[in-house]
């Protein structure tokens, strides 16, 4: 078993998109939070069958606001 973070953003359709910052490629998106995490949870497991070493994802380390 794994554990992802997802980071996720409304777009201009007020639809929920999430990425997994770990897995390049790896996002989806659904009409509410819910529906967007079970679609993440189905494109997640198809992010890793395509990987051939799980065991060296890169660490997520966390996300900050930076104002300029």
């Amino acid at each position: 078993m794994y554990e992802f973070y997802v980071v996720i953003e409304r777009d201009e359709d007020g639809m929920f998109v999430g990425e997994v910052p770990q897995l390049p490629g790896c996002y989806s998106q659904g009409k509410t939070i819910d529906e967007l995490l079970q679609n993440m949870r189905e494109v997640i497991e198809l992010c890793l069958e395509e990987i051939d070493e799980v065991d060296f994802l890169p660490e997520f380390i966390g996300v900050q606001k930076v104002i300029v």
